[in-house]
């Protein structure tokens, strides 16, 4: 990932509704949710959330898929994932003594 890009999804996620569509989204990844359960369970009204998707659209963070009347979310785990790496590219400068504490929570996250 290139800083540009990194730069587009830190500034999508740096608003509190799309920052908890991309957290509801990774919850419930790979499924996905429609938009207007999505917009239920954020109790945000359904034309706001919809500028919200666009926006982390854009940054590639969430992509959308009809699926009969309905339009489903999904969260890009490979957009995250490089977002994620990105930010830790060169970490603690190669001192994996350091670094251990962080991959051993990241691996918490497997199921």
């Amino acid at each position: 990932m290139e800083s540009d890009d990194a730069l587009l999804a830190l500034g999508a996620l740096a608003q509190p509704t799309r920052l908890e569509v991309v957290r509801a989204l990774v919850r419930c990844a790979p499924d996905g949710l429609a938009a207007g359960l999505l917009a239920e369970r954020l109790a945000v009204p359904a034309n706001t959330l919809s500028s919200h998707l666009n926006i982390l659209a854009q940054a590639g963070l969430v992509r959308s898929e009809r699926t009969g009347r309905s339009i489903v979310y999904r969260v890009s785990m490979d957009r995250l994932r490089g977002l994620i790496l990105f930010l830790l590219q060169d970490c603690c400068a190669g001192r994996a003594e350091l670094c251990d504490p962080l991959l051993a929570d990241l691996a918490a996250c497997r199921p």
